[in-house]
């Protein structure tokens, strides 16, 4: 079988489970890994005929694309910040949106501090890694620390932290055990993505998050929403330098509850902003001087 044959019937089997543009696009990324050919040299080799082994591969990832595992899970890759990190099932799926909260992390940076001060970074459920290694490679004056419960995403973030030659430091904590916060060390800055899903969402979502994404990520009690963030919130009143900023991603439902905790518990500056899909995404706000 040819690659372009190879791609044009791909397409057409994903276009079973999947939208035709979806198809196409999941296609390409599959053709390109399984071939190591970019899109402009499958046009140029399209009568390349596929190796056993390359057959084999394909046959291998159509099978499991066909039962909704995600292509990311299926190659072992996703792209984040313009890096292609490593993702299997132990961690999140890195999303666009979070890409943003990292840049307005890096304009704050920019405008508080300057790209070259040593400014101290914690992330809060780092799972795959994206969000500390990308602040590194931006900032690579930063000490950043990556916290997570899940022994399986500290070795997802590990890797990653590795393969594209960055600084980190990892910590295998639950966030939840307040007595264990003091093995944390002060920062200038703690963002953190947690599990805001609630229970109660699970049957809206697709069923390609719902059955293969990592529950322990993903989801958070109906009855108390905002566990992670309120947590977090008492963890940053403690470990967070005078005037240092806390920075979350959210639930689009949970912006208004969201500012209000941290209103209550005495941050100042409280700002909520939208992602580019004008939904209600990120949440930074400032702990005040200390009396």
């Amino acid at each position: 079988m040819t690659v372009q044959n190879a791609y044009l019937q791909q397409v057409t089997t994903l276009s079973t489970v999947y939208e035709q543009r979806e198809a196409a696009t999941i296609a390409g990324w599959v053709m390109e890994n399984v071939t190591g050919m970019r899109r402009v040299d499958r046009l140029i080799h399209k009568d390349r005929l596929l190796t056993a082994a390359e057959l084999d591969q394909l046959n291998s990832y159509t099978q499991r694309l066909l039962q909704h595992e995600p292509v990311q899970y299926v190659l072992n890759e996703a792209w984040f910040a313009g890096m292609k990190f490593y993702v299997d099932n132990n961690v999140l799926i890195p999303r666009p949106e979070t890409e943003e909260l990292v840049e307005w992390i890096l304009q704050y940076v920019a405008a508080t501090h300057g790209p070259e001060t040593r400014v101290s970074i914690i992330d809060i459920g780092t799972g795959s890694g994206c969000i500390p290694v990308s602040l590194k490679n931006e900032l690579p004056f930063s000490t950043v620390y990556a916290v997570d419960v899940s022994e399986g995403a500290l070795t997802v973030a590990r890797k990653n932290a590795d393969s594209l030659n960055t600084a980190i430091v990892f910590l295998q904590q639950d966030i939840l055990e307040v007595d264990l916060w003091q093995n944390i060390p002060e920062a200038d800055i703690i963002v953190s993505n947690p599990p805001y899903i609630k229970e109660s969402e699970a049957e809206q979502m697709h069923k390609n998050v719902l059955q293969h994404e990592p529950h322990l990520a993903l989801f958070v009690p109906n009855e108390d929403a905002l566990i992670f963030y309120r947590k977090i919130a008492d963890m940053a009143l403690q470990r967070l330098k005078p005037q240092g900023a806390l920075f979350f991603e959210i639930n689009e439902a949970l912006g208004r509850e969201v500012c209000e905790m941290l209103t209550q518990k005495g941050f100042t500056k409280v700002e909520l902003r939208k992602d580019l899909q004008q939904k209600d995404r990120m949440v930074t706000a400032l702990l005040p001087l200390r009396n």
